[in-house]
């Protein structure tokens, strides 16, 4: 009954039950979240701390930003590219719809092979083909701009006969593409000529020629730029966002205290981080300015951007930005969701808060981690084929995992060490940082981990690419041997005619022979006029022999035609024969640099006929791969530069939130450039010990990396290069940090939160 009647009584006096007291942060509207945006963008321009958490935000968002270009960019120059390669690709016909003939050939500049379109109009009406205003004259050549630059000292404009201009950029796939559109002297008549010939009724197939034949896929180039420049862009991000200040702690602490959820404190750090992003997205648009106005080339590849393939794809770039900027947002929003600093300082109430040191004892486990796989790199080159590169691989994976934990024991001993000996010199800026080395290694160890391994993701490709096969390193002794002394021509449309006058063409001091390498005879047969032979160290026979001569020409020859070559004397100028499939002539001169001149009296008679040193189209496919390295050393500098630059502020904001720690220094002192001296005992002195360490450890496993594929070469250059910005990196990071410590603790004033 009582009961009942307490609840009776209840209903009938409109009592109700309170309801739960409002948070000032429980949103009413829009206003909340607004009003949030607006207090972080206010916040985020307080504090030294936030200061430099804008400028790597900043720097972030702009990197962030320029390989969301770099990937839109890639896709509009691809797409271009299959565009005009359609475009120029011949349609191949029978001979009654035929309208033009078609040959496509090969040839070389500066060890770079480029293609050469020999083409001949059958009726008058024929569309040239796209980049040419007309079809070239009898005896003329059309070239690109590229080939013939690059050319220039080969005497390429007079080397397939008259010059008649240049390829206009709608006929070439890239503006940096070397190739040769060749009208021959005389057009194609005999059976045997023809059968080499396309007949085609017009352009506008897809056919594999020129540039497209040696580019790499769209797939490969963007997991290149991701991988080199993306990851290192999204590291300078993480570290950006994860950036700590005492104000911005104070105010996640206070928004937590006023009942504020991680979405308001994500919409306090969304208007502190919406400037500097949207300043660093817009950053990234300048170095696109250039290549949208001209064709910008690109160091050190030597690509030409074609400038029209990305203003046609403006929106593709505009939306690349758009996302970018979305993207960063949302990362800086989300990214410190969590902070676990604050969360272990507000979890401890009540616990001891006696300060933690660094552990005394020496952690055996990273050492032991670290020694394993430099053993495994070292025992790599006692191995042959895959078994030596799973084993090389394996101890790089193991030493970079243990890197960071074994880099932390030495640069926190080497802080101790800096420490003793500012204590014995009495140097209070050496004591000092060499102490917060050894307390807070981590600053130095995030350089000195992204130092080696972005040394590491610089060198190794380039030592891979740079691999010789046995014919290639044949033929570069060859070439330092004899330069071009010895010259190969070979077509199988040579007639006896035909070398007779490439004999009166070629300069003085040059002889010809014919080689026949017909597998049914005992051996290479190589015949010439006893003048010739004589030439050589050859004796003088019409009875074929075998080539001894102590000559360096006829060694090479010898060597790249096989021990088995056998020599005999022709019985008159008029008796050379060639076999089409085995036959070729070798120009033998008494002085280097005859090559050219050759070359041109070559195609003056003999269009798509094949010039070269012995071994040089082993040179010139080792030189295509070696190329690769331009392209890593363009995007791997870059994300080194990315790499050293998150280190560079995660070290930053480590000293900025200590500065203000040890202030009695400036009294103790009577002098406030202890911080200057503290700071590049800190930071500057450690770090150029780790470069010259980061150093030596990428040339040990580069010099392993090439003993275990054994071949290769160490990239010295680009490794210089890169330390040199390391160390350049240390220099500044001290002098920039040690001045920013010494003007906050001259201005001695709190500063607005």
């Amino acid at each position: 009954m009582a009961t009942a009647g307490t609840t009776t009584g209840l209903k009938t006096t409109g009592l109700r039950r309170r309801p739960t007291p409002r948070t000032p942060l429980e949103p009413r509207g829009r206003r909340v979240w607004w009003r949030l945006i607006r207090i972080g963008s206010a916040a985020g321009r307080g504090a030294p701390g936030d200061r430099l958490r804008f400028w790597a935000l900043l720097a972030a968002a702009a990197a962030v930003a320029v390989v969301a270009l770099g990937v839109a960019a890639s896709v509009a120059t691809y797409d271009g590219r299959a565009a005009r390669g359609q475009a120029r690709g011949p349609v191949l016909s029978d001979h009654r719809h035929a309208v033009a003939l078609w040959r496509e050939a090969f040839d070389a500049v500066g060890g770079t092979q480029h293609s050469v379109v020999y083409v001949e109009p059958l009726k008058s009406g024929a569309t040239p083909p796209p980049g040419l205003s007309r079809w070239p004259a009898p005896g003329e050549a059309v070239l690109s701009p590229e080939l013939a630059r690059a050319g220039e000292s080969d005497r390429i404009m007079s080397r397939y006969g008259r010059y008649a201009g240049t390829i206009g950029k709608a006929g070439l796939v890239s503006p940096s593409e070397r190739l040769a559109y060749v009208r021959p002297a005389q057009p194609p008549h005999a059976a045997r000529e023809m059968e080499q010939w396309l007949e085609i009724s017009g352009f506008g197939r897809p056919f594999p020629m020129g540039e497209s034949l040696h580019s790499r896929p769209l797939g490969q180039l963007l997991l290149a730029l991701g991988v080199l420049t993306g990851v290192p862009a999204l590291a300078l991000l993480v570290v950006a966002a994860r950036i700590r200040s005492r104000a911005r702690d104070r105010r996640t602490g206070l928004l937590r205290a006023l009942g504020g959820t991680w979405r308001h404190r994500a919409l306090v750090t969304l208007g502190a981080a919406a400037v500097p992003v949207a300043a660093g997205t817009a950053l990234a648009v300048l170095p696109l300015l250039p290549a949208l106005c001209t064709d910008l080339r690109l160091p050190p590849t030597g690509y030409l951007l074609n400038s029209g393939d990305l203003r046609a794809a403006w929106p593709v770039l505009t939306g690349a930005l758009a996302v970018s900027f979305v993207l960063t947002l949302v990362a800086v929003a989300l990214l410190p969701r969590v902070d676990p600093h604050l969360d272990r300082d507000l979890d401890r109430a009540g616990k001891p808060t006696r300060p933690r040191t660094s552990p005394s004892a020496t952690p055996r486990r990273p050492l032991i981690g670290g020694a394993l796989g430099v053993a495994l790199i070292a025992f790599s080159q006692y191995l042959i084929g895959t078994p030596a590169l799973v084993a090389f691989l394996a101890g790089t994976v193991v030493m970079w995992a243990f890197l960071p934990s074994v880099a932390a024991v030495a640069i926190r001993r080497l802080g101790h060490g800096i420490a003793a000996g500012g204590s014995r010199a009495e140097h209070p800026g050496r004591l000092t940082g060499g102490r917060w080395t050894a307390e807070h290694p981590g600053s130095v160890v995030r350089l000195a981990v992204a130092m080696v391994i972005g040394l590491g993701l610089i060198s190794q490709p380039q030592v891979w690419n740079s691999r010789l096969g046995d014919k290639a390193i044949a033929a570069r002794a060859t070439e330092a041997r004899i330069g071009d002394r010895v010259v190969s021509v070979h077509s199988r449309d040579i007639t006896p005619a035909d070398i007779t006058a490439f004999a009166r063409a070629l300069p003085a001091g040059s002889h010809v022979l014919t080689i026949d390498t017909s597998p049914d005879q005992p051996g290479p047969l190589l015949q010439g006029s006893c003048d010739t032979l004589r030439t050589l160290g050859l004796a003088c026979s019409a009875t074929p022999r075998p080539a001894a001569s102590h000559d360096p020409r006829m060694i090479e020859i010898r060597d790249w035609y096989g021990q088995e070559l056998r020599v005999r004397a022709l019985k008159s100028p008029s008796e050379p024969q060639l076999d089409r499939l085995f036959g070729e002539l070798l120009v033998v001169a008494e002085s280097q640099g005859q090559k050219a001149a050759v070359e041109q009296a070559a195609y003056a008679l003999v269009p798509a006929v094949n010039v070269e040193t012995p071994g040089e189209i082993w040179l010139v496919g080792s030189a295509a791969k070696a190329r690769l390295n331009n392209w890593v050393q363009l995007f791997g500098a870059c994300g080194l530069a990315l790499l050293l630059l998150a280190g560079a502020f995660s070290a930053a904001a480590e000293f900025a939130r200590t500065r203000r720690a040890p202030a009695s220094l400036t009294v103790l002192t009577a002098s406030g450039s202890v911080y200057r001296s503290a700071a590049l005992w800190h930071l500057t002195v450690p770090l150029l010990i780790t470069t010259a360490a980061a150093g030596a450890v990428t040339a040990w496993h580069a010099t392993f990396f090439v003993a275990t594929l054994q071949g290769g070469s160490v990239p010295w250059g680009a490794l210089a290069a890169a330390l040199g910005g390391c160390a350049l990196t240390a220099v500044t990071l001290g002098v920039l940090t040690g001045r920013a410590a010494e003007r906050a603790t001259r201005r001695g004033q709190p500063t607005a939160d």
